[in-house]
């Protein structure tokens, strides 16, 4: 299976394509076959999602699982709990507690 993933142009969103149009949900992807390279070549010069590429994935009950670490944790979000991650000593600052 094959699926085409790329990032929402105004938003920086990972996005997957449907088949008529982009989603946020991997669930809602289709498998392109041999055509994502041209639906990747159509969709950005229409300039409706960004850097587009075409990835290896398996079907599950659950919906497409990418085959890539890269691309499940574009698909499924962040590997630690956001109330673990690092956070600014002082946000407006920049600077990080380590």
């Amino acid at each position: 299976m094959k699926l085409l993933t790329g990032n929402d142009l105004p938003t920086g969103d990972v996005t997957w394509w449907t088949g008529t149009g982009w989603s946020r949900h991997v669930e809602d992807a289709v498998d392109v076959g041999d055509q994502g390279e041209a639906i990747a070549h159509a969709e950005e010069g229409a300039r409706r999602v960004n850097g587009p590429y075409v990835i290896d994935a398996t079907a599950t009950p659950e919906g497409p699982r990418p085959a890539h670490i890269k691309d499940r944790i574009r698909a499924l979000g962040p590997t630690v709990r956001p109330d673990l991650t690092l956070k600014p000593a002082d946000p407006n600052a920049g600077s990080w507690v380590i």
